[in-house]
């Protein structure tokens, strides 16, 4: 694709491309290409969005508000939002782009005809896990003509500094810079009903469930929590649960009096006609089959999915995908140690749906607008008819939130669980029932709401805290990328990190390492490498933390400062310029790495190094040496791993250990792919990807045993063990040294772990 499209269309994009059309975009592309239905649509890259700033020259302008703009100050930031988005919608697009939307669109819309459609923000850093900017920036439906669906792009680009956005941003420590906002278009679905699904629970991150709910009308209403959608609970197939089909385990239908349609050509309320109010708004069989499209959708991204869908003349489409970014979410809840802590002779005042598990008690303020978000002390209860992401700072104020509407997949609930607050929505009357200065407990795990205080004695403590303290033989490890959950994870009951990827930490320093060589920033660049990975190895102490050295492709490098002059055009990265054979080719830049690693540990002699992908062993004892020239290995406390990802090196595993190795980490997702012969990423052949066939045992034991033999530590830090609690008895029986897993599944592999070494006499 050129790097300079001004526009695309849906299915020449995928998941790949969120610096070129944003989140948003970017997953619309990469269901299109999976053969999910989507409708038709292209995309309005973020070169269009720059060469539009560059032509009016706001850039300067805008990021001398930005920068002098406190955005704790509510007045400020309204002001500074206000200046910059009157600079966008006061400006022209440029005439290249004016007509390369009008000719994408006459394409989508049909010859000689104005088609209805959905015109969408997709900023490059939403959708991302972790974060979900959820409604922080502008949608349009039904929109119709040339003219409007100008002015509509115009109002997505500006919409990227909204108060809430530039906000959100500040708050999750994003630079303003590094955002820039795409714009979908898309044929408009008239939907007779819609709805959002979530292929986990995501109050309690059941992953063998997913929930389904559905309104009637356009989607934007359940998104934005103005009414109490209907909810479907479905258990997913599989050995976990004993079933082999899709079962529905529950439904609750909600009595929906309003709807949004479209009316004319304008979109609008209307009152849901009487006959169907109160009706099931989807068939038992449209249940089943979204949830099959969610769970596919979730098993093609390899992480739980929050995905839109819509019915239109009886036909379901998918309209959105993102990563849920609420899973082990916990900044503020309340942990119930034991049962008679709560009082629970008192009947609740209220009941909706849980939204954010934990309890939290405080001051009841109702807000009934935006405007009154200063309201809001710390340790309030926040009670609304419905937040939205205006409502955001004073959101994160609070002990608890209440709705009157909305539910499981509203604003205030993906937003309550991503910043760990409890939150009961879809009450209906909250806001009428309760009232300012009364004192209220808020249990988010059971939806329901008390006058007074429910605890009697209260650990303010975190999920995490409570863990189990169980120890084994084998080592369970976490896989850890963002410095930001260092503190919160090392309080889990894990034995160290194995596997810390150097590629987030990269990410962040936001520059290509060559280039900061050419700029001559090195010490400066060390010195930011070596603040994060200190970050880890202080909070893990003494546990172990091993860091795999840098693993970027050719295609990820590219969207670092400078990296499209560094980095060469490659037809398939995944198997091209990666990993040691990088090392060997510059090493002035593995130099960086190895300066910032023996800079940390310096203080902290619990940071090790694993290198990814090696080849062969004579790129081993290359890699070796540059390490030995930093001095490291004058330290006896040092450990020295390699990944085993490719299938040379189980076939020479001996070979390798002979170089010089401590340990070993199976990569399961590139070594599966290798062994094979197939693209997990590839619709077409992803089924064929079993991280658990017999090739794949028979590579995991054998590497096991050998380095038993040898006396070399082994470990698996890919996805498989999160998954797999049947592989885990299998590699505890091998005699496996430790796994890493994902934070979310630590206790869980752990007791797996515990009851394969009693069997083995472990």
């Amino acid at each position: 694709m050129p790097q300079r499209s001004l526009l695309v269309n849906f299915k020449d994009i995928d998941k790949d491309d969120v610096a070129l059309v944003g989140g948003k975009n970017a997953n619309l592309g990469e269901m299109v290409k999976a053969g999910f239905p989507v409708p038709p649509g292209f995309a309005i890259t973020v070169h269009a969005y720059d060469l539009f700033l560059e032509e009016n020259n706001l850039v300067d302008k805008i990021y001398k508000i930005l920068a002098e703009v406190n955005v704790n100050e509510s007045k400020q930031l309204e002001f500074a939002s206000s200046q910059i988005q009157k600079l966008i919608k006061n400006s022209t697009v440029p005439e290249i782009v004016v007509r390369e939307v009008i000719v994408f669109y006459k394409k989508l819309s049909g010859f000689m005809k104005q088609g209805l459609v959905a015109v969408r923000s997709s900023a490059t850093a939403e959708d991302a896990q972790g974060t979900s900017f959820a409604g922080q920036q502008a949608s349009f439906l039904n929109v119709k003509g040339e003219a409007n669906l100008i002015e509509k792009v115009k109002e997505c680009w500006a919409s990227l500094f909204t108060a809430r956005s530039i906000f959100y941003r500040v708050q999750n420590k994003i630079r303003h810079e590094k955002v820039k906002v795409s714009v979908a278009v898309q044929k408009m679905v008239q939907s007779e009903v819609s709805g959002v699904m979530f292929s986990i629970d995501p109050v309690t991150n059941d992953k063998d469930r997913i929930i389904i709910e559905s309104v009637w009308g356009l989607g934007e209403m359940i998104v934005q929590g103005s009414v109490v959608p209907d909810k479907y609970v479905v258990q997913k197939p599989g050995l976990s649960t004993g079933r082999e089909t899709f079962d529905i385990l529950s439904k609750e239908i909600s009595d929906q009096s309003i709807q949004l349609i479209r009316k004319g050509e304008v979109t609008t309320e209307v009152e849901v006609p009487n006959k169907i109010r109160d009706k099931q708004k989807i068939t038992n069989e449209e249940i089943v089959q979204l949830a099959r499209y969610s769970d596919k959708l979730q098993k093609h991204y390899y992480f739980p999915q929050d995905s839109e869908w819509a019915k239109e003349k009886g036909k379901l489409y998918l309209v959105q995908t993102r990563p849920v970014t609420t899973l082990a979410s916990s900044k503020k809840r309340l942990v119930i140690s034991k049962k008679e802590d709560v009082v629970t002779a008192k009947a609740p005042i209220l009941i909706g749906a849980s939204a954010s598990p934990g309890i939290g008690t405080g001051i009841v303020k109702i807000l009934r607008s935006p405007k009154e978000i200063e309201k809001i002390q710390k340790g309030d209860v926040l009670v609304a008819t419905m937040t939205s992401p205006d409502y955001v700072p004073a959101m994160k104020k609070a002990n608890a939130i209440v709705t009157d509407q909305g539910g499981q997949t509203s604003h205030a609930a993906i937003v309550s669980r991503e910043l760990g607050i409890p939150a009961v929505v879809g009450t209906k009357l909250a806001t009428k029932i309760l009232k300012d200065g009364m004192v209220a407990s808020v249990n988010g795990s059971t939806g329901e709401v008390f006058l007074g205080s429910l605890i009697t004695k209260v650990e303010l403590k975190k999920p995490v805290e409570k863990i189990n303290k169980m120890k084994t033989a084998t080592n369970v490890y976490v896989n850890m990328a963002e410095v930001e959950r260092a503190v919160e994870v090392s309080k889990m009951n894990v034995d160290g990190v194995g596997l810390l990827r150097a590629e987030f930490i990269m990410s962040n320093i936001g520059i290509h390492p060559r280039e900061a060589i050419k700029r001559k920033e090195q010490g400066n660049y060390i010195k930011r490498m070596a603040h994060d990975l200190e970050i880890f190895c202080k909070n893990f102490y003494p546990r172990p933390i091993i860091y795999r050295t840098s693993d970027f492709r050719t295609n990820e490098f590219r969207e670092l400062i400078g990296g499209k002059f560094w980095e060469p055009h490659e037809d398939n990265p995944f198997l091209g310029y990666r990993g040691a054979f990088r090392y060997i080719s510059n090493p002035e830049v593995f130099n960086l790495e190895l300066r910032a690693i023996k800079k940390v540990r310096e203080k902290h002699k619990n940071l090790m190094v694993m290198i990814p992908f090696v080849r062969s062993p004579e790129e081993l004892v290359k890699v070796r040496r540059l390490v030995a020239s930093e001095g490291l290995f004058e330290q006896t406390s040092f450990k020295f791993w390699m990944m085993c990802e490719l299938p040379v090196n189980v076939i020479q595993i001996e070979d390798f250990i002979k170089v010089g190795i401590d340990g070993i980490s199976f990569g399961t997702n590139d070594l599966t792919m290798l062994v094979s012969g197939t693209d997990r990423d590839n619709s077409e052949v992803a089924r064929a990807y079993n991280e658990v066939s017999p090739a794949m045992m028979w590579c995991f034991k054998r590497v096991i045993k050998a380095c038993n033999k040898y006396g070399v530590t082994t470990s698996m830090c890919g996805q498989a063990p999160s998954q797999y609690d049947g592989l885990v008895e299998k590699l505890v029986s091998w005699g496996i040294t430790s796994m890493s897993v994902n934070a979310d599944a630590v206790n869980r592999v752990r007791g797996v772990v515990a009851q394969a070494e009693e069997k083995v006499g472990k």
